[in-house]
This record gives C-alpha cells, structure tokens and sequence, in this order.
C-alpha cells in the first residue's frame, strides 16, 4: 500500500468523522461541567433502612459531593432497596451452598426540593457473588463484604445516571 493510498483513506475517514466532531461534548468539562458537579453536591440523600442502605448513603455521599463541604441542598434524592440472597452452587454431597449472590435493586427518584415532578428516576440493580463455605462467621462476613460491593456498584450507576438527568 504506498503513501498516497493511505493518506487518501485517512483523509476518506477524517471526512466522514468530521460532520460528528462537533456532537460530543465531555460531561464534567467546561463551565457546564463546574456546574453540574455543583448540582450533584447540592443532592440530600433522604436515610435508607438496612445495613446495605447505610453503605449505598454513605457511598453515594462521597460520590456526589466528595469535598464535604456544606451546601445548601437544592434537590432529593430518595432510594428504596430490594435485597435478596440466591444460592448458585450446592455442594452435592454434603446438600449445602458452596456460593451464592447478593441481589440488590435500587428504586431511586431525584425530587426538587420545593416539591415537584421528579427530575429523575429509575431502577438500578447490581449482584455481587461470594464463597460460602461450613464455617458461620466467615460467611456473615462473605455476603457483607458482598453488600458492601454491591453498594459500590449501585452508587456509581446511580451518580452516572443522575449526571445525565441533570446535564440536560
């Protein structure tokens, strides 16, 4: 393929690409970016019951408005949890789980503070799998480190989400 070929591919691709260049715009750069990040800082988590609420809360705290500084809350956001355990292996000869997964789903809605319609809402869900074996403690501390994975998770979808709802 000599030199001219491949310039004239180049130029073929950089002139298809060139209608499009204009559409994509980094979500957190920019003035609109400053201010996007203003306006996750400025969501108050109302409190979500269970051990997995207070680690999504707390992980979602520190996505959304990681310096801790204190700012006048301007929306909220409230979380519903539905957590369930299943068993996917069991052992055949002894007829316990040897694994098993934590299913969370997250109903989410972010609301004005002045009352409102819902700026956004939706459902996340994530499942964090764990090794199960014949001692008790080492599987409460198994399934909750699974939580606490899972809390991770849904913080980071749900952050990602709101992002978009309030970029608009």
């Amino acid at each position: 393929m000599s030199w001219s070929d491949r310039l004239s591919r180049f130029g073929l691709v950089f002139a298809l690409l060139l209608p499009v260049m204009g559409c994509f715009k980094p979500l957190y750069g920019g003035v609109e970016g400053v201010a996007l990040q203003n306006d996750l800082a400025a969501i108050a988590i109302d409190p979500i019951p269970e051990r997995s609420g207070h680690y999504l809360a707390n992980e979602l705290r520190f996505l959304l408005n990681g310096t801790g500084s204190e700012v006048k809350p301007k929306y909220r956001l409230q979380i519903v949890l539905r957590e369930r355990v299943q068993v996917s292996l069991v052992d055949s000869t002894s007829q316990r789980a040897s694994a098993g997964s934590i299913v969370i789903d997250a109903d989410y809605k972010l609301l004005p503070i002045g009352g409102g319609a819902p700026v956004a809402s939706g459902v996340a869900f994530t499942f964090a799998s764990y090794d199960r074996s014949s001692q008790r403690f080492a599987n409460i501390r198994a399934a909750r480190d699974a939580e606490i994975r899972d809390a991770r998770t849904l913080a980071e979808q749900i952050k990602n989400r709101l992002a978009i709802a309030l970029a608009r």
